[in-house]
């Protein structure tokens, strides 16, 4: 099979290229970090580049939290418009399959259970409370303490912010996309990817880089909030071979799946500073209760549904994954 791969230089694009080489497909870059023609918001370079191709992965998009609504305009053009001028693309070349880089940040906070009421869905935190080192959201009816658990992909939206709210606005046209021309879309919602060939510490940047980022300059890594946050870190290989399953999988329905990918092993924050920090040799993490507004504060994945529906499940273990990533070169070193 015959893909393009939209970001195939950014740092789990890279990945799925050598997956889908490694399981006998053919790639076909597009990343206008390589060549600033190959913008997917240009109709006449997309359409050429869609020449022979059988299906589409689509991982260029502009990634993080944002900067309030000030680059909100960039990020929907980046991302919706992006993926708008392609899906048009796709349905003239009559290319009928797509997989997107979904992400879990569509979902806002994850799920809760209070005692009382059971599952409940917490509003934003206030910054008051996050001022005061409360960090756990409250029962939205009884304020009591909740417990958080694993959020399916049933789970109502909820995003938090600009970036969050455009990766929704991509399934949202993938799943129109897929309904008039007749193709089928997965959204691989991404829980937090790791390993190597991460970008560095930039504004973009995950959690796991900027450790690693302090690591190597020798600093000790910086916990936000008090570190009990808890996370689905994933390595971006298992990442890579989801794409693969997803691309190679028999959908005859006209519609947009989402699948969490996740490593399906929670931990917290505070924990893959620590592996990390173990794992590198450098000085043990810091907790500094700082907080950025926007952050939720648990997310977890239940990836049941792509183990179950395209036979995939995550290689590479935790401890061994931050072994290797304490000495993987990052992008930009």
């Amino acid at each position: 099979m015959r893909v393009l791969v939209t970001g195939h230089a950014g740092f789990i694009g890279s990945h799925v290229v050598t997956a889908l080489r490694e399981h006998g497909h053919e790639p076909v870059g597009y990343d206008v970090r390589e060549d600033p023609a190959d913008d997917v918001r240009d109709p006449a370079a997309v359409a050429k580049a869609l020449v022979g191709v059988d299906a589409v992965c689509h991982q260029a998009a502009m990634v993080g939290l944002g900067n309030g609504v000030a680059d909100a305009a960039e990020y929907v053009s980046r991302n919706d418009l992006g993926t708008a001028v392609l899906l048009a693309a796709m349905a003239d070349a009559g290319v009928g399959r797509l997989v997107l880089a979904g992400s879990m940040v569509v979902y806002g906070e994850g799920r809760y259970v209070c005692q009382e009421h059971g599952v409940v869905r917490p509003g934003p935190r206030a910054v008051a409370d996050l001022d005061a080192g409360r960090f756990e959201p409250p029962c939205p009816v009884c304020g009591a303490a909740l417990s958080p658990g694993l959020v399916g992909e049933d789970a109502p939206a909820d995003p938090r912010n600009v970036y969050a709210t455009t990766k929704l606005a991509q399934e949202h046209l993938a799943a129109a996309w897929a309904r008039s021309a007749g193709g089928t879309a997965v959204s691989l919602r991404y829980h937090n990817v790791y390993g190597p060939g991460m970008p560095r510490d930039t504004p973009y940047a995950g959690v796991a880089s900027f450790f690693r980022s302090a690591l190597a300059r020798e600093e000790a890594p910086r916990v936000f909030e008090d570190g009990r946050q808890r996370r689905d870190f994933v390595h971006v290989r298992d990442v890579a071979e989801a794409n693969v399953a997803a691309l190679t999988a028999v959908r005859p329905d006209s519609t947009l799946t989402a699948y969490n990918t996740g490593s399906g092993d929670p931990h917290t924050v505070g924990e893959m500073a620590t592996a990390l920090a173990e794992a590198y040799g450098g000085p043990e993490p810091v907790v500094t209760g700082e907080y950025r507004l926007g952050d939720v504060r648990h997310i977890t994945a239940d990836s049941t549904r792509l183990r179950a529906e395209l036979s995939w499940s995550p290689r590479v273990g935790f401890r061994e994954g931050m072994r290797e990533f304490a000495r993987a070169g990052l992008r930009g070193q």
